[in-house]
């Protein structure tokens, strides 16, 4: 069964930064893409930022220059560092690692349970 550990989140005032740390575990392997996505309640699931194995990363536009995304291949594991945190970003954040590209991995990536970041004004 694969599982992907997320840690991280919490309460920030916005201007803020956060670093979020997902690590999948070793029974899942021939992950190519890891990356987080986000959800606000009655939204749907957006990304925030991916990676693949071989550095090609992709960010949502809301995020870009704010949100820096890095993986550890040894450790499996996918850290977001969050900075200039707003309000908007308020959400829960889920952590997905994917055997294919980023482009398929709101269909067919494993998910983690996801972790609230909350930003006050």
């Amino acid at each position: 069964q694969v599982q992907l550990v997320e840690s991280g989140g919490g309460l920030v005032q916005a201007g803020g930064s956060l670093r979020l740390s997902c690590a999948v575990s070793r029974t899942l392997f021939s992950i190519n893409a890891m990356g987080w996505y986000r959800q606000a309640p009655g939204k749907q699931r957006e990304l925030v930022a991916a990676i693949t194995t071989g550095g090609s990363m992709a960010y949502g536009d809301s995020v870009n220059g704010r949100f820096t995304i890095s993986r550890d291949n040894a450790k499996n594991t996918v850290y977001l560092q969050m900075s200039s945190l707003k309000p908007d970003d308020t959400d829960v954040y889920y952590c997905n690692a994917n055997r294919g590209p980023i482009g398929t991995m709101l269909v067919n990536g494993y998910w983690g349970q996801g972790t609230q970041v909350t930003v006050s004004s």
